[in-house]
């Protein structure tokens, strides 16, 4: 694929490693050629590395397999997932997951992207359901363009949410950028 495909989340060989990009900047300096300024973690070692890359580079996307895994809980020796197909049981660190552990619920179905055998990410959806465990007390008459007030989520996530929004609520909640985005029916 082409360098300027590049979106965060996204894994690539390159220099003989497989690499997450973490954040993919596409910048056109006057009149200048078009770039992609990355950061990239290393999946073997955990390594962090800024690269440019010119945007008609090509980049090779790893090819990884997909399985449909339910999570199941996370202690002190990881997150643990569970194939739905087999029951086999895997752990990845939170290292691995990244900000990926702020959208885990207990018994939510995900897909879990494997590289020769080993498990290597995950594929969030684009929205989750999580419930507010703690925020300021609701304001009677508030409105949804009125200013906004912190809320923890049951996952540790603290969102900025409209000030109607009391404890107890269930909120979708943007995987991308931890955005809030409505109430859950």
């Amino acid at each position: 694929m082409k360098a300027n495909r590049l979106r965060p989340g996204v894994i690539i060989k390159f220099e003989g490693d497989l690499w997450r990009v973490f954040e993919a900047l596409h910048q056109t300096p006057g009149n200048l050629r078009a770039r992609v300024q990355t950061k990239l973690k290393n999946l073997t070692n955990g390594s962090m590395k800024d690269h440019r890359f010119r945007s008609e580079d090509e980049v090779e996307k790893a090819d990884l397999d997909n399985k449909q895994m339910q999570y199941l809980y996370g202690d002190a020796a990881g997150f643990h997932f569970m194939d739905t197909a087999s029951y086999e049981q895997i752990s990845m660190s939170a290292e691995d997951l990244g900000d990926a552990v702020n959208y885990l619920v207990p018994e939510t179905t995900i897909k879990i992207d494997f590289y020769d055998g080993r498990p290597v990410g995950i594929e969030l959806p684009t929205t989750v359901d999580l419930k507010v465990v703690e925020t300021s007390p609701e304001v009677k008459g508030a409105t949804a363009s009125a200013q906004r007030k912190p809320a923890t989520l049951e996952t540790g996530l603290v969102v900025q949410v409209p000030a109607f929004i009391g404890e107890g609520e269930l909120i979708r909640v943007s995987t991308e950028d931890g955005a809030y985005q409505e109430r859950a029916k």
